[in-house]
């Protein structure tokens, strides 16, 4: 079932525009990594400079242990590099089974 660690951005200095190009720039890094599973960046209608990342990743030891000591973190990192002040939360979540999509 893996990990989904979600970043959560409170935009403040950049605009949106700027945070969605980075990641995409950035999302071609998560791609490359075996680590990682999916990737989606939201951004919430109401307040436009507020955004959810949502990535897939095999566990959190994966992600920690094998995405940031890999070739794949560098590059992205120095694509989001200028965001992460503005990051309000970044955490690992354990899917549970209360699950439903169409």
């Amino acid at each position: 079932m893996g990990t989904v660690e979600y970043i959560r951005y409170a935009l403040q200095a950049h605009d949106p525009e700027t945070l969605i190009a980075a990641y995409a720039e950035a999302g071609r890094h998560l791609a490359a990594a075996p680590e990682c599973q999916g990737y989606q960046l939201t951004q919430c209608e109401e307040e436009p400079s507020s955004f959810i990342l949502r990535i897939h990743w095999t566990s959190t030891e994966s992600h920690l242990e094998g995405f940031r000591r890999g070739p794949h973190f560098p590059p992205f990192l120095a694509a989001i590099r200028p965001f992460i002040p503005e990051i309000a939360e970044m955490r690992h979540y354990r899917p549970t089974e209360v699950v439903w999509t169409r």
